[in-house]
């Protein structure tokens, strides 16, 4: 079965976006419309996307704001499609992470090739990365040579704080509780009480937090577990 291709269209123009959703649904993808930066970031934390397409013109968030959080936590690409003309938003807008930017009025055949084009792109590249190279955010894991690493910079980890990373960025949404991670990383029966949990999360987080202070990767959901946040 082919894999189907979702597209979050962040337009707040009812139009324009319908118009968007309309071209991409010919072209066989799966569209997805949101009316403001607010609305897309909730689409954007409840699951996975293969593209985003963006106006800059946006009520609450604004465009490069959602911008700037989409680079923080994927490598999906975006296509700014905006009224703005100015060269130097555009200049500025590529530089903070869009993958090409398209000026309205917008020609539908040129959006659609562009469109077509960047997602064949960013399947080559998927394509190529190493089984054993996981990344999430800022972070990269590699599972051959155990190195982690956040912005380039490397990040020593114990045994056992490195299977607590691995196991949460293979399961990026799932919340642990302390059983679900005694058990996975130490292969032994959770009995409870024990402190053991807590401190490999402490000390897992202030790593992370020395080398990126400006990111909170691990959330506490009292009650409940850990996940990614």
């Amino acid at each position: 079965m082919d894999k189907i291709i979702r597209i979050l269209v962040v337009e707040d123009d009812n139009d324009i976006n319908q118009l968007l959703c309309k071209i991409l649904k010919k072209s066989g993808y799966s569209p997805q419309a949101a009316y403001s930066g607010t609305e897309a970031m909730i689409y954007l934390e409840r699951q996975e996307w293969d593209m985003v397409l963006l106006d800059l013109m946006l009520p609450g968030l604004s465009g490069e704001e959602l911008l700037m959080k989409i680079n923080e936590q994927s490598s999906i690409p975006v296509i700014v499609i905006s009224a703005k003309e100015e060269k130097q938003t555009k200049v500025a807008t590529l530089r903070i992470g869009a993958d090409d930017y398209i000026t309205k009025p917008f020609d539908i055949e040129e959006v659609s090739a562009r469109i077509d084009s960047h997602l064949r792109r960013y399947s080559r590249l998927a394509s190529i990365v190493p089984s054993h190279l996981v990344k999430y955010k800022n972070i990269s894991l590699d599972k051959d040579t155990k190195l982690v690493t956040i912005n380039q910079i490397e990040v020593i980890l114990t045994a056992i704080e490195f299977a607590i990373l691995e196991l949460f960025i293979s399961y990026p949404k799932k919340v642990f509780s302390k059983a679900n991670l005694f058990e996975s990383v130490w292969g032994e029966t959770f009995v409870g009480g024990d402190n053991t949990i807590n401190v490999h999360i402490s000390n897992l987080r202030n790593k992370l937090s020395k080398a990126n202070p400006e990111m909170d990767y691990i959330e506490t959901l009292w009650g409940m577990g850990y996940r990614l946040k």
